[in-house]
């Protein structure tokens, strides 16, 4: 089945697709709003994985919304949760199975289980987080192992994901100050490639000839 999985090149989203591709065809699939050209960062690290990439380009007034949301709350919590659902809908307009790279420690996105079910109903397909079950140190874990990973600041990574246009339309309409207020200090990771120096058993989400 082809599998629409939410991309940002960023770790978790990366090792959820490690995991999903031994069950589905998946497709990195970036959500953008045409505010900027980051997506193309997600492309990057899509091949550098080794996926198809998909991007869609949804309306601005989602991120109108979302950045005025923001704005008002004085943090991108409810803004950036708005955005992942409206993203999850794009998603599930075009491909059979959606999917995120969601973690069961996350605080924002996240997804409960009446919108996965509400999603899933309205639009006839099936929706999957192969990282719901995992906390933060066994992503990181798993990350270390199979993934090659940078990290640093989130205004210094380069990222397809929707905070970096959601700070770009804040900028345009309140400016720097602003962004500064609603988005506290913290780290971004992009993924740049596989660790190919595993040796010996079989990679996440590689089947063995006789299972295949």
């Amino acid at each position: 089945m082809e599998c629409g999985l939410l991309f940002s090149g960023g770790k978790d989203s990366s090792l959820a697709a490690l995991l999903l591709d031994r069950f589905y065809d998946v497709t990195l699939v970036t959500a953008h709003f045409g505010i900027t050209d980051d997506w193309k960062h997600a492309r990057e690290a899509a091949d550098a994985l080794g996926f198809p990439f998909d991007e869609i380009e949804m309306d601005s007034e989602f991120a109108d919304d979302a950045a005025e949301r923001m704005r008002e709350d004085g943090f991108p919590r409810t803004g950036i949760q708005q955005v992942h659902e409206d993203a999850l809908e794009a998603v599930a307009a075009q491909y059979d199975v959606v999917a995120d790279g969601t973690r069961r420690d996350d605080r924002v996105p996240t997804v409960s289980r009446a919108v996965a079910q509400s999603l899933e109903d309205r639009n006839g397909v099936d929706y999957v987080a192969p990282l719901s079950g995992f906390g933060r140190s066994a992503v990181d874990r798993l990350v270390d192992e199979h993934l090659v990973v940078e990290s640093g600041p989130s205004e210094e990574i380069p990222k397809g994901d929707y905070e970096t246009e959601l700070r770009a339309r804040i900028r345009q309409r309140w400016g720097g100050d602003t962004v500064r207020e609603v988005f506290p200090d913290h780290e971004q990771t992009r993924v740049v490639g596989r660790n190919e120096t595993q040796t010996g058993g079989k990679g996440l989400g590689e089947a063995s000839a006789s299972e295949k």
